[in-house]
């Protein structure tokens, strides 16, 4: 998963920086300011620290069980923005942030398993399920800080470098990289498209953040736990229950009221 990480990462890298100079902004590269660059580059960590946690999480555990979690960082997001941005709070707003919360634990599919390996795995896979969402949340609100002042494309470029450096330097150390021989053609294409579809919204997202309210943007953002789990449910054969289904409505209806 960390090497997974890493190889995508380059691919993200690359597509930023395209971005930048199709808009022209490598130009004020000179004019960020320390602070903007300083969050700029702590949001990369977390962002790094995030992907980590969630592939490793994925590499160990279900889809179903994974992304659910993972996607909860909506919640604690909402109240950082509130707390640490001064974004509005209302209780139509509130009951909204409890349907997703709730919707979100329905998606959370209990499998039961007869080995302890097995057991051990669930586990591993919740706990790095919720690092990488409290490292989600703060990339959210670290993002929100950083990408004032500059051009989003360039703000994106810039953080990338910093996930790419950290994706890297952990590969290393885990001795992960020796694991490049062993890539099939097959996940060399899944890995350039992940890279590709990574770098696309995280354009749109750091755009998102500079014109929008990150408790607004970032539940929306958080809907594509429905479509991935879909997606999971289609093409990968996962299970797909009433519960989670009822948990998909409450966190459509829950994101969609708070928005308008």
């Amino acid at each position: 998963s960390n090497l997974l990480t890493a190889l995508r990462t380059i691919v993200v890298l690359f597509f930023s920086w395209i971005m930048v100079f199709v808009v022209g902004s490598q130009g004020s590269i000179a004019e960020v300011s320390m602070k903007t660059l300083l969050f700029l580059c702590v949001s990369g960590i977390t962002t790094g620290a995030s992907w980590i946690c969630y592939f490793h999480a994925l590499q160990i555990g279900n889809v179903n069980v994974v992304v659910p979690i993972d996607k909860s960082s909506v919640v604690l997001t909402i109240f950082l923005g509130v707390i640490f941005l001064n974004e509005s709070m209302n209780l139509v707003k509130f009951i909204c942030v409890v349907a997703i919360a709730a919707g979100t634990y329905l998606m959370i599919e209990k499998k039961k398993v007869a080995e302890e390996t097995e057991v051990k795995k669930g586990k591993g896979a919740i706990f790095y399920a919720f690092m990488s969402a409290l490292f989600a949340s703060l990339t959210a609100l670290l993002s929100k800080i950083g990408i004032v002042g500059i051009e989003s494309n360039l703000g994106t470029a810039i953080r990338t470098v910093i996930v790419l450096i950290m994706a890297w330097v952990v590969v290393f150390y885990t001795g992960s990289q020796k694991g490049i021989r062993k890539i099939s053609k097959k996940s060399w294409l899944f890995i350039v498209l992940s890279g590709i579809a990574t770098g696309l919204s995280w354009l749109c997202y750091y755009r998102a953040l500079q014109i929008g309210e990150a408790s607004k943007v970032v539940p929306i953002d958080k809907l594509s736990v429905v479509i991935t789990l879909i997606m999971a449910f289609v093409f990968l054969h996962e299970q797909f229950t009433v519960k989670s289904l009822i948990g998909s409505v409450l966190i459509t209806i829950g994101t969609l009221v708070m928005v308008l």
